[in-house]
């Protein structure tokens, strides 16, 4: 079965000519708006393929294949916007924030916890770790995390005095 990921809301057409305003706050939007991408939108994720792209202001910008007029797109204003995850082409140390969630964290080889979320506070992104009795926040920065195995669905961490 295919695995969807949400990338943003098309929040309104721009000009006569198709193009399309996307509110997306997707970590890897240099790896999903190119032209060639296939999107899939609203509910029924309908097929379309990506003809151009530019940034503006704090909205992504895209025309589609097949699409010259604003009549034509129209219809797809407020509906969501996916990607298929094995469309989705990662370097081979790179991940998503949402991989992580349900690894098992180690501490000095010892699991410790799992991380249950992922919070934005807007400066930083932090891990919620959930221990046998409380929730850790740790942030997302290399001094913290210093092993992400996918594979064995481990992350490593060396914390402060204090964090655990």
């Amino acid at each position: 079965m295919d695995e969807y990921i949400y990338i943003g809301k098309i929040v309104n057409t721009h000009g006569l000519k198709g193009e399309v305003r996307i509110l997306s706050d997707f970590e890897k939007k240099d790896k999903v708006f190119i032209p060639g991408m296939t999107i899939y939108i609203g509910r029924k994720k309908e097929k379309e393929v990506i003809n151009s792209y530019r940034h503006h202001k704090v909205f992504e910008m895209i025309t589609m294949k097949g699409y010259s007029d604003i009549n034509e797109i129209i219809r797809y204003k407020g509906l969501y916007v996916y990607i298929k995850k094995e469309d989705l082409k990662l370097d081979n140390d790179e991940y998503l924030d949402s991989d992580l969630i349900n690894l098992d964290v180690y501490v000095n080889n010892e699991v410790v916890g799992v991380i249950t979320d992922i919070r934005d506070s807007g400066h930083n992104k932090f891990l919620v770790i959930k221990t046998s009795d409380k929730d850790v926040f740790v942030p997302m920065q290399d001094e913290f995390i210093k092993e992400v195995n996918l594979a064995e669905k481990k992350i490593v961490i060396e914390p402060i005095k204090g964090m655990f």
